[in-house]
């Protein structure tokens, strides 16, 4: 592939990127903030955060584990302030 095309592309591609990356991240902080204020839509926004990771994983701009590993995390925050 002649250079300029692969520049092109790769701009296009982390364009891509950096829109899942960054959804993921709302959708993460905003469970998060929920779920520290004990807010009754925390499952909700949980739930939808999981779902955004597993989007941005499955178009490859963060690795499967990565998301893997944040949603785990965000479970067990959410069941912890359950269990007190």
């Amino acid at each position: 592939m002649p250079s300029e095309k692969t520049l092109r592309s790769s701009i296009r591609k982390q364009g891509y990127n950096r829109l899942a990356k960054v959804s993921a991240r709302t959708a993460v902080t905003a469970a998060r903030k929920a779920i520290v204020a004990q807010d009754e839509n925390a499952d909700v926004l949980v739930s939808k955060a999981i779902s955004v990771l597993d989007r941005a994983a499955k178009k490859g701009a963060i690795h499967k584990n990565n998301a893997s590993r944040r949603k785990s995390r965000l479970v067990q925050q959410l069941n912890s302030t359950r269990s007190e």
